[in-house]
C-alpha cells in the first residue's frame, strides 16, 4: 500500500507549481467558506492576540492564514520530487549563528515556533547544518503516511526521532555533535509540570522540555524565524542566545523563546499556526502560580 500512494503523492508532485497553487486555492475556498475548519478556533486566537485591531483585520489575517495553511500543504507534495538546486532558489537561509559554533565542539538546539513552512525550515536543516541535524517528530497513526512524511522529512539528511523513543534514542545521538530541532511552542500535556509564561498579554503554558535539554546538555541554544517571501519561496534566520544556558535564571531560555516567537508574530501575523489552541488551559493562580515566569 505504501508504494502505491507514494506513487501517487510522488506523481502529483511533478505537477507545476503554478497548477498545484490553483488547486491550493481551490482548497482554500473550501476549507474556509465551506467547512471553515476551526475557523472559531482561529478567530478567537486572533482576538486574544490583537484585541486592538479591527474584526475586519482580523478576518483578512484568518483568511491569509489558511492560504498560508494549505500552501503548506501544497508544498509537502512538491517536497518530495523537488531537486537539491530547485530547493536552493527557493529557499534562502542564515545559518551562520549555528555553523559557527561547529569550531567551538558545542552541540547546539534550534528552538523555534509553529511558522510557515516548517518542512521547508526542517529540509533546510538537514541540507545545510554544519552538524547532524535531530528532528523530533510526532509519529502519524497511520502507518502509510507515517513512513511517507518520515521519507520526506529525511531526504536531505535530517535525522529523525519519534516522540515516543527519544528519552531512549537520542543517548545514541549525544555522543557526537549535533544539532537538535525543536518546535518548543507546544501545549503541554499536564500544565502543572510547565513554564507559564506571557503570550500576547495572556499567561499560556509551555513545555519545559526543550530549556531542561539544553540545561542538562550545555549546549548552545539558537532561535529560528522562517517565514514566506513570496508562493514557494522562503526565509530562514538564526539569532544566537545563549552558550552558557546553565548560567541563565530557571525559565529565562522560554521565556526569550516566546518573546522571540511573539515578536516574529507581530512582523507576520499570518505567518503563525492558529488552528492550535495556543490557550487551551486557563490560568488558576492558586493552581500555577508558582510556575509563573514573569516578564
Amino acid at each position: 500500500m505504501y508504494h502505491i500512494v507514494y506513487g501517487l503523492f510522488y506523481a502529483l508532485s511533478l505537477l507545476p507549481w503554478r497548477l498545484m497553487y490553483f488547486i491550493g486555492d481551490g482548497i482554500y475556498v473550501l476549507v474556509y467558506y465551506v467547512f471553515g475548519y476551526r475557523k472559531k478556533v482561529v478567530m478567537k486566537n486572533l482576538l486574544i492576540a490583537f484585541p486592538e485591531k479591527t474584526e475586519q483585520e482580523r478576518t483578512r489575517i484568518a483568511k491569509d492564514f489558511y492560504h498560508n495553511f494549505i500552501d503548506t500543504f501544497i508544498e509537502t507534495v512538491k517536497l518530495l520530487s523537488i531537486s537539491s538546486k530547485e530547493f536552493d532558489r527557493r529557499c534562502i537561509r542564515n545559518f551562520d549563528a549555528i555553523n559557527n559554533l561547529k569550531a567551538t565542539g558545542q552541540n547546539v538546539q534550534v528552538h523555534s515556533g509553529h511558522f510557515f513552512n516548517w518542512e521547508f525550515a526542517n529540509m533546510a536543516m538537514g541540507k545545510s547544518s554544519a552538524y547532524p541535524f535531530i528532528g523530533v517528530y510526532q509519529p502519524l497513526g497511520n502507518k502509510v503516511f507515517n513512513r511517507l512524511i518520515v521519507k520526506l522529512r529525511s531526504r536531505f539528511g535530517t535525522i529523525l526521532i519519534p516522540v515516543p523513543d527519544f528519552k531512549i534514542a537520542f543517548h545514541q545521538y549525544a555522543k557526537q555533535p549535533y544539532a537538535l530541532g525543536l518546535i518548543a511552542d507546544q501545549n503541554p500535556s499536564n500544565p502543572n509540570s510547565a513554564f507559564w509564561v506571557p503570550f500576547f498579554g495572556k499567561l499560556a503554558p509551555f513545555v519545559k522540555g526543550p530549556e531542561k535539554g539544553a540545561v542538562r546538555q550545555n549546549t548552545a541554544v539558537v532561535m529560528m524565524d522562517y517565514y514566506k517571501v513570496k508562493r514557494g519561496y522562503y526565509k530562514m534566520e538564526c539569532t544566537l542566545l545563549t552558550t552558557t544556558p546553565k548560567e541563565l535564571p530557571e525559565g529565562e531560555i522560554t521565556k526569550k523563546l516566546i518573546e522571540f516567537i511573539e515578536t516574529a508574530i507581530r512582523k507576520r501575523p499570518a505567518n503563525y499556526l492558529w488552528s492550535h489552541r495556543r490557550w487551551k488551559f486557563e490560568f488558576d493562580q492558586e493552581k500555577y502560580g508558582k510556575l509563573v515566569i514573569k516578564q
